[in-house]
């Protein structure tokens, strides 16, 4: 798992869409996910496409459609291993320092 791939992935809009839309509702076909979308289903496929090459969404053939699923290791990598410090952050940490007055 490619951790730049995750967040170039994460980083378009239209792809969280299709990644909350799957999340909604696992196994669905291309076409169903196009749906509403203001973009053709060639672009979809281009971001699906990007979104399997960073491993968060995994498709399966069940008959002539091809379904999608959220991949969930690629998540909870990047969140274990790059997220969760930032967390630690203390809110006090991002106030200035007072000047002495």
């Amino acid at each position: 798992m490619d951790s730049n791939l995750v967040f170039q992935a994460l980083a378009d809009k239209t792809r969280r869409i299709i990644l909350e839309r799957i999340y909604e509702q696992s196994g669905q076909s291309l076409s169903a996910l196009a749906k509403g979308l203001n973009i053709s289903r060639q672009a979809v496929a281009k971001h699906m496409a990007i979104l399997e090459r960073a491993e968060l969404v995994v498709s399966r053939r069940v008959g002539r459609s091809r379904l999608h699923y959220l991949n969930p290791l690629p998540f909870r990598a990047v969140s274990g291993r790059w997220l969760k410090k930032f967390e630690q952050v203390k809110i006090v940490d991002l106030m200035p320092e007072s000047s002495g007055e």
